[in-house]
């Protein structure tokens, strides 16, 4: 990607994050209503601060909703329900009762050249469907990369080929990853991966496998989750009864209500004054004493009035996202799998991802069918993106036709869901991008506090979206959380860590804490 105006692939050095007032004196406007816009919502109507939330959409949950079609319920990309931090799983009992929650085992694996492989990989199993000259040939790429890793491991290229060697890069990290991202891995950060498959290795991977199944939690070496919670309904039915709970203590949720400009002192004094949207309420004008955002930050330094300076804009429009497109397939009970869902490996189809929505919860589904949800990665206008929904649920019942997961003729109706901005896109410029737009903002309007995924243009996970927001709500009654430190920990997000036996985890009741290594201070 071309780099211009200040955004140089530089290192940025980041401001101290500024003090804010300990007690906000009119209402906090809360732009976006999905993860972090409604935990922030929620948290302030615990403290009893007045706060109107704005959401563009007519749903509430972000990427994080549940789209229901005739009784047929979708998950946006698939959402586990698993924390180590205590405070958000505290968050999640009080939004669900614990009956509303089902503990799902953990079950995903990848599709390459018509076999299925573990996924996270078990490295004895893959290399021994691979067939014996492949696996030798895998065994050496990786003796090979500890010898001489590659030369530059800023990329996921270069990172994910040292880790595991560059034939087990290109057979099971390469052709899904440029699906997700429309380029080659070698134009992808290594943040990305880094984020995602933190510390692991091949050699952590196989001493994860030679644990002996029987061991208990407390005597065994870090390991992966194997189980996860589930709302019932989708993780829609956890944001949607938040929505309800935060509207009861006092907020106000305004759906298909677009923010239009955030009014802010010429001179800087005061920061953001009021927050001025459109849409089914009318033109609305919210005096505020801050602003916690959800928004895409890049969308975000657009609305300022007076505007943000011509280096900011410049970096906001250097900032590309990656959209999300799922054909829901309805197809008979039969033709599902036990996966949560299967990652496609196939450079001869498009689609990414398959869901089996049943084996996330049957209450998801109607009896005697499943849901398979075909999962493409797009950019906004492209090709994809502007098909119609026939045209698209005729290309997702053919590609699983082709992966031999269905027949042609099993599917019965399909449905087509559109999600725009659904990927931060982690490119060789990003980092010096946001960096600009944050400088100006915590310098010029220190009350707009950025939050969430795309309101950071970070991909976090939900519990870290909402970690981010639970931390501007305390940053604004006193507290100085270092919000841009969430999910920058060594610690691979699913990791769990042995509890210590004097000390057993506390949080969800049936074993929703996972780990004892809960990280509840102002660093995450």
């Amino acid at each position: 990607m071309e780099s211009g105006g200040d955004c140089v692939d530089t290192a940025p050095t980041m401001p101290t994050m500024p003090t804010m007032p300990t007690m906000p004196t009119m209402p906090t406007v809360v732009i976006g209503a999905g993860p972090a816009g409604l935990t922030a919502a929620f948290e302030l109507t615990r403290r009893g601060a007045d706060c109107v939330v704005l959401e563009s959409d007519s749903q509430v949950g972000g990427i994080s909703r549940t789209v229901e079609r005739d009784g047929f319920r979708f998950d946006i990309g698939g959402h586990r329900f698993f924390s180590k931090s205590e405070q958000v799983r505290l968050l999640w009992s009080e939004m669900l009762h614990p009956e509303e929650f089902l503990r799902r085992p953990r079950l995903s694996r990848i599709l390459y050249r018509g076999e299925l492989f573990a996924y996270p990989l078990k490295p004895f199993d893959a290399l021994r469907r691979l067939g014996p000259f492949e696996a030798i040939r895998c065994v050496m790429s990786y003796v090979s990369a500890q010898v001489r890793p590659p030369a530059d491991q800023t990329t996921f290229e270069g990172w994910t080929s040292a880790a595991f060697g560059s034939r087990l890069y290109n057979i099971f990290f390469k052709t899904y990853t440029e699906k997700v991202w429309g380029v080659p891995a070698a134009d992808i950060r290594a943040d990305w991966a880094a984020q995602r498959i933190k510390s692991l290795n091949l050699v952590r991977v196989v001493l994860n496998g030679l644990r002996p199944s029987g061991l208990s939690r407390s005597s065994t070496p870090t390991s992966l989750i194997d189980e996860f919670d589930y709302p019932a309904h989708g993780p829609g039915q956890l944001w949607e009864r938040c929505a309800e709970k935060a509207s009861a203590r006092g907020a106000q949720i305004v759906l298909n209500q677009r923010v239009a400009s955030i009014r802010r002192s010429a001179d800087g004094s005061t920061g953001a004054t009021a927050v001025v949207s459109t849409g089914e309420s009318g033109v609305r004008v919210e005096p505020c004493s801050a602003v916690i955002s959800s928004m895409p930050i890049s969308m975000l330094a657009n609305v300022f009035d007076p505007p943000a300076p011509q280096r900011v804009i410049d970096a906001a429009a250097q900032l590309r996202y990656r959209s999300f497109i799922t054909v829901a397939l309805v197809v008979p009970q039969s033709c599902g799998f036990p996966d949560n869902w299967i990652y496609v490996h196939e450079p001869t189809v498009k689609v990414g991802r398959v869901q089996n929505f049943r084996s996330w919860s049957e209450a998801m589904v109607r009896p005697g069918l499943t849901c398979l949800g075909m999962e493409y990665f797009v950019d906004e206008g492209d090709a994809l993106w502007t098909s119609g929904d026939n045209d698209l649920v005729q290309l997702a019942t053919t590609e699983l036709s082709m992966l031999g997961l269905a027949r042609y003729t099993d599917v019965i109706r399909g449905y087509v869901v559109r999600m725009p901005k659904a990927y931060p896109m982690y490119d060789a410029t990003y980092q010096q991008c946001v960096h600009t737009i944050r400088t100006w903002l915590e310098t010029e309007v220190p009350n707009v506090i950025p939050v969430g995924r795309n309101g950071m243009h970070r991909y976090n996970n939900q519990d870290h979206s909402m970690l981010t927001a639970l931390y501007a709500v305390e940053n604004l009654f006193g507290a100085s959380h270092d919000l841009w430190a969430v999910n920058l920990d060594d610690d691979y997000h699913e990791e769990v860590k042995p509890a210590p036996p004097a000390q057993p985890a506390q949080g969800l009741v049936r074993s929703l804490s996972l780990t004892g290594n809960e990280r509840t201070k102002s660093r995450v």
